[in-house]
């Protein structure tokens, strides 16, 4: 990663950290609030510090990067040349335009992970494979923002919040782990079988097919658990790119509990969440580099805008229009699964041999 872009990328976290301090409204108190909000700002800024330096160190130790715009992997550097890691590479135009709509989209309350796998997918600007990589790197910035932004508003019991929030962490950092050692085919199919479901879920919220949930803004015990259990798979599930607003929403409406407390806990499991895991990827290199940095320069301002500027925007059409295109993008990922051969066991062993040398 060039030294510009690492300083771009810490200049963008302490702009971010600043900016939301600076413009969210004041919590009252010591509270669990203003905890989660210091952890948010400290997550922040270690992520534009810790991402960089483990760039830094793959490049010096001439491990390749993976690049986009092709399916083959990255060449190999030889000891006749420099190292040319992708991630010394700079975000396109169009990483950064699939990054700005995207989270303004998020913002919004419509998604980013499906709009970008469609994008990315439709042009074919990376490998299947390190598509889900590609997402929890390069979201976590714009999420962290949106966290900042939105949780400080909205009640909740702090011992569901803490509890939610740290089994999604768990759930993201051991399915980052499995996911980085899938052979592609398998990481295409569970790509579409995600989009397949995404496309559901917002066919259902277009139709208000959606749960209405309770007024409740605390779980008893066995809901509780539940709560907990069912926030670990999706943490786990957020690392082969299935959202996990969507499926978290259901599930707490279901068991009683009111929508708008359900927000501070989407909004605080995928924050954290989506750095922890996504540093296992780029531990691994399973994702693009220059694609994630462009999500996450073009990220932030949109969430940004969105937050503070847009206050209202009609989005039925909008709405469905990406149902459109998630839907397609789901059929060209299972056509793609479908017609290639499974891998050969060398090169799925490859696979796991670059996870397990480059792991922590």
């Amino acid at each position: 990663m060039r030294r510009g872009l690492r300083t771009l990328l810490g200049a963008l976290g302490l702009a971010i950290v600043g900016i939301t301090w600076y413009l969210t409204p004041a919590v009252s108190g010591i509270g669990i609030t203003r905890l989660v909000l210091g952890l948010l700002a400290a997550m922040t800024l270690w992520f534009v510090w810790r991402w960089p330096q483990l760039e830094q160190q793959f490049t010096a130790a001439g491990e390749p990067g993976r690049d986009g715009g092709s399916a083959a992997p990255a060449p190999v550097a030889t000891s006749s040349a420099p190292p040319d890691s992708a991630s010394a590479r700079g975000p396109r135009v169009f990483d950064l335009v699939v990054g700005f709509i995207t989270n303004f989209l998020d913002t919004l309350g419509i998604g980013n992970f499906a709009p970008t796998t469609a994008a990315l997918k439709f042009t074919r600007r990376i490998p299947d494979e390190d598509i889900p990589g590609t997402l929890n790197v390069g979201h976590a910035l714009p999420v962290l923002t949106e966290a900042l932004i939105f949780i400080a508003a909205i009640v909740v019991d702090p011992r569901l919040l803490i509890a939610m929030i740290g089994a999604s962490i768990l759930g993201a950092w051991l399915g980052a782990g499995v996911v980085a050692r899938m052979p592609r085919r398998a990481i295409q199919v569970g790509m579409g079988v995600a989009l397949a479901v995404a496309a559901v879920l917002f066919v259902a919220s277009n139709l208000n097919w959606m749960p209405v949930g309770g007024s409740a803004t605390s779980l008893p015990g066995t809901q509780f658990l539940v709560a907990v259990a069912g926030n670990f798979v999706l943490g786990a599930l957020m690392t082969l790119g299935i959202g996990l607003y969507a499926p978290c929403l259901i599930m707490l409406s279901l068991l009683g509990l009111s929508p708008r407390a359900v927000f501070p806990i989407m909004m605080g499991s995928c924050a954290f969440l989506m750095p922890i895991g996504g540093l296992r990827f780029v531990r691994t290199r399973r994702y693009s580099a220059p694609v994630a940095l462009g999500l996450a320069i073009g990220g932030p301002p949109a969430v940004l805008i969105a937050g503070y500027l847009i206050k209202e925007i009609p989005l039925v059409w909008l709405r469905w229009l990406v149902v459109c295109v998630v839907v397609y993008a789901a059929a060209m990922m299972l056509n793609s699964a479908r017609r290639r051969r499974p891998e050969t066991d060398g090169e799925t062993l490859a696979v796991g041999a670059r996870s397990a040398r480059m792991g922590e």
